[in-house]
């Protein structure tokens, strides 16, 4: 793993890059959860560096929260103003598309818990991406996509027992994508709670659960997602 420096206005930043052995096929803008980069997000980005991708995992906040408190505190004063969250997130694909060796290679993001919501608000945004894949990220935003202005492919892997995002919140999902004219897929899986990715212990949150199952279906289909967007 490299580190990446880079900033959003006065904000230093640091992504970490993780390189394939071979040729990079695309490069994969990874974000991770509320708590800035985990082990489980590092372990997913050096899956994709295995797979041929050149991954990044962005930094949301410049520094690591002291425990999920702070992170949501931190999380809450990025994400109060659409705007600014939008135009953190860009800094992280600026940073990776700026290295010699992304240089005219697609594109894609994907993203874990909070970072599912961001790579959403990226195609929501425009971002000049070839598809975004969001696990079990939060569907809601502050700013809807506007016809027309979704150019990235969508994947949605969500658990269907995620109290964090009740169905409501996916049926305005699908009305707001369908109003866009987006080109989204959405896979449910039953019974299953929200970070179903993550197979570290998460401590006093019943709404956090892994799943084997949904963790390695999930990924089998970014993984097709990506290679029909990048073809």
């Amino acid at each position: 793993m490299e580190t990446i420096a880079y900033r959003d206005g006065a904000t230093a930043l640091e992504g970490e890059l993780y390189r394939p052995a071979g040729t990079i096929r695309a490069v994969v803008a990874v974000y991770p959860t509320i708590m800035n980069p985990t082990q489980a997000v590092r372990d997913k980005a050096q899956a994709l560096a295995d797979s041929g991708y050149l991954a990044m995992v962005c930094d949301f906040y410049g520094q690591a929260p002291s425990g999920f408190d702070e992170a949501r505190d931190f999380a809450m004063s990025l994400r109060q103003d659409v705007a600014v969250y939008r135009a953190r997130l860009r800094a992280g694909l600026r940073a990776l598309a700026s290295l010699l060796d992304a240089r005219g290679l697609p594109m894609v993001a994907i993203g874990f818990c909070m970072g599912g919501q961001a790579v959403l608000e990226l195609a929501r945004d425009g971002a000049p991406l070839a598809c975004v894949a969001s696990f079990h990220g939060l569907l809601d935003t502050q700013a809807p996509a506007e016809p027309g202005q979704v150019s990235a492919r969508i994947l949605v892997c969500h658990g269907d027992a995620d109290p964090m995002v009740p169905r409501s919140q996916v049926l305005a999902f699908w009305g707001e994508m369908d109003e866009a004219g987006a080109n989204w897929h959405f896979h449910a899986y039953s019974g299953v709670k929200h970070g179903f990715t993550n197979p570290y212990p998460v401590q006093g949150n019943p709404a956090v659960a892994y799943d084997k199952s949904a963790d390695r279906q999930s990924w089998a289909a970014m993984l097709g997602m990506v290679e029909e967007a990048i073809a």
